[in-house]
């Protein structure tokens, strides 16, 4: 190893030898270290569990994410993250990640295509190396977007490692090994190298405008420090949109729109945080467009996503660029949010200062603050919230209130644009007395874009949210989104679950043995393979059926069954 690597170097392989390595893919995938080679430029020094975990392109990407671009000049310590395409998709999820899956709310869902990296970056002066700098990275991998918590574990650990503890590393490791499964709608103690962190995973069924209270004090011995981690994937909303707080509602219709945005910054610590927040702008609802926190121009999809032909619009995918060559390169994106540098903790610039400003004309890297589209918003500004946050500004009230604030809004303002949609899906459903036991189950009737928008002067947001506007230009233009197709998706795929699950229970109490004594063989037999087929179905797919009403399903199917010719019987024991 190079002089360069001296600083933090690690024992991690022989005390990670010790690992029982049972649960620690549960919460993350990988613990790396990136440091600068003379020869290389970035490279992987160590990998945790062991370098297997990362294919080759994947190290490649890591090593280029992991270090801010070379014209940032961050000096000292900097965080930041990352989102980053996977080489391969295992596609393979741990009993408790199956789980969690299954009752997390969608937007904290596991995606098999994406890793989330969390990095600890420092850079300082050292006359004792050749180059005279320090450079080292710490990268925590995992598969969760829990960017508060996991930003503060690496926080703690990462400067441990730097300041010469070398198995600091491969100990947290050892802690993370011992986690409890992540359960949503839990409260979890999670220790690492002395330190608690309390935590509660959000759960399906939450109540979106109240968060559920942590206990006064954690389920097990406190440890030496203890630090209550409010939301593990809430960004800052204040602190991240404060130079555009005017303009909050006009983001709000380019993300929920599922419009390309590129967020130019001067740190991988600012476009991180701002994209962040903006993916989070639409929550509940799922942003299912592509974004990337940190993108560089070493991306495996940098050519997918900026060189495109003189026609092609961008893909719908949010970036945070720091270097300024994506200036020149993406200056035909239709919407560029440009944000200043750190000043005092927050970001550089005012509201007046970041005007809305016609779209093309970023055509230099020096252009001022703002954001860059020449997008019409189709809802007219609602001032209430902006007052309510200059009132906030003027009487000194705390930044986290401020936040909260800011988030109950668009909160209230997504729920009150979802709910006309819900309504609406719910008289798409068939009536329960026209299902049959006898006949297959019903499906949904089909979404028709024109009658929703007919109902909307009855049901519509601007009942809810008193804000003036053309509510069903928006919609449209939402229907042509990626999230109006995977929110629809996911609402027809609960509906048929629903439907199904309500034509077993008819099944089960239906008189099925009377129903088949005057019915020919090839209709019972056709009886039998069906009822098999849903009982399969219902432990596949996890169908929201009573285990009671499953036991009288197999009955059914034991009673049908013996019913039929004992040579039939055994043709249908035969397996197929």
């Amino acid at each position: 190893m190079m002089e360069e690597t001296r600083r933090g170097s690690s024992s991690c392989p022989d005390i990670g030898k010790m690992i029982p390595w049972n649960a620690f893919d549960n919460w993350v995938h990988a613990i790396c270290v990136v440091t600068f080679d003379l020869e290389l430029g970035q490279a992987m020094e160590t990998v945790l569990p062991s370098p297997s975990r990362l294919a080759d392109q994947e190290r490649s990407s890591v090593c280029y994410l992991a270090f801010p671009d070379s014209n940032s000049g961050c000096m000292g310590d900097t965080q930041f993250h990352f989102r980053l395409m996977r080489a391969e998709c295992d596609g393979g999820l741990s009993a408790a990640q199956t789980r969690y899956n299954s009752e997390c709310p969608p937007s904290l869902q596991i995606e098999s295509a994406f890793l989330y990296g969390f990095a600890y970056f420092r850079q300082v002066k050292d006359r004792s190396l050749r180059r005279g700098y320090f450079q080292k990275s710490v990268v925590l991998l995992t598969r969760y977007p829990f960017v508060n918590l996991f930003s503060k574990v690496v926080g703690l650990l990462a400067p441990e490692y730097f300041d010469g503890d070398g198995d600091a590393l491969a100990a947290a490791c050892a802690d993370i090994d011992r986690w409890p499964d992540p359960v949503p709608g839990q409260t979890l103690g999670l220790l690492v190298r002395g330190h608690l962190f309390q935590v509660r995973l959000p759960a399906q069924q939450d109540r979106m405008l109240t968060c559920a209270p942590l206990p006064a004090s954690p389920a097990r011995r406190p440890a030496a420090a203890s630090t209550l981690v409010a939301s593990v994937h809430e960004p800052d909303l204040f602190s991240a949109l404060q130079p555009l707080l005017a303009h909050a509602q006009l983001l709000w219709e380019l993300v929920i729109t599922a419009e390309p945005l590129v967020v130019m910054a001067t740190t991988p610590a600012v476009c991180s945080h701002v994209v962040q927040a903006l993916v989070s702008l639409v929550w509940p609802l799922r942003y299912c467009g592509d974004y990337r926190p940190f993108f560089t121009i070493h991306d495996t999809d940098f050519k997918d996503l900026t060189q495109l032909g003189g026609s092609q619009a961008p893909p719908p995918v949010i970036l945070g660029v720091t270097n300024p060559f994506f200036a020149k390169t993406l200056q035909q994106w239709p919407h560029i949010l440009r944000i200043g540098g750190p000043a005092g903790g927050r970001l550089a610039g005012t509201t007046q200062k970041n005007k809305i400003r016609k779209g093309g004309s970023l055509k230099t890297v020096d252009s001022k603050p703002g954001l860059y589209t020449q997008y019409k918003p189709f809802l007219q500004r609602d001032k209430t919230i902006q007052g309510k946050l200059q009132r906030g500004q003027a009487t000194e009230r705390p930044q986290e209130a401020q936040s909260a604030l800011l988030r109950r809004y668009l909160l209230e303002l997504t729920q009150s644009f979802v709910l006309p949609l819900e309504r609406y899906i719910a008289t798409l459903m068939p009536l329960q007395r026209s299902i049959s036991p006898y006949k297959a189950a019903p499906v949904m009737r089909p979404f028709n874009p024109d009658d929703f928008c007919q109902r909307l002067g009855d049901s519509g947001p601007q009942l809810t949210t008193g804000i003036k506007g053309d509510w069903v230009g928006l919609y449209r233009r939402f229907f042509r989104s990626t999230n109006f197709s995977h929110w629809f998706n996911e609402r027809h795929d609960d509906i048929s679950r629903k439907l199904q699950a309500l034509h077993l229970e008819a099944l089960s109490d239906a008189d099925v043995l009377t129903w088949v004594k005057d019915k020919q063989e090839v209709e019972v037999v056709d009886l039998v393979l069906r009822l098999r087929r849903k009982l399969a179905d219902a432990d596949t797919d996890r169908l929201p059926v009573h285990a009671s009403t499953l036991a009288k399903l197999r009955l059914q199917l034991r009673d049908v069954t013996r019913s039929l010719p004992e040579d039939v019987r055994a043709v249908l024991k035969q397996p197929s």
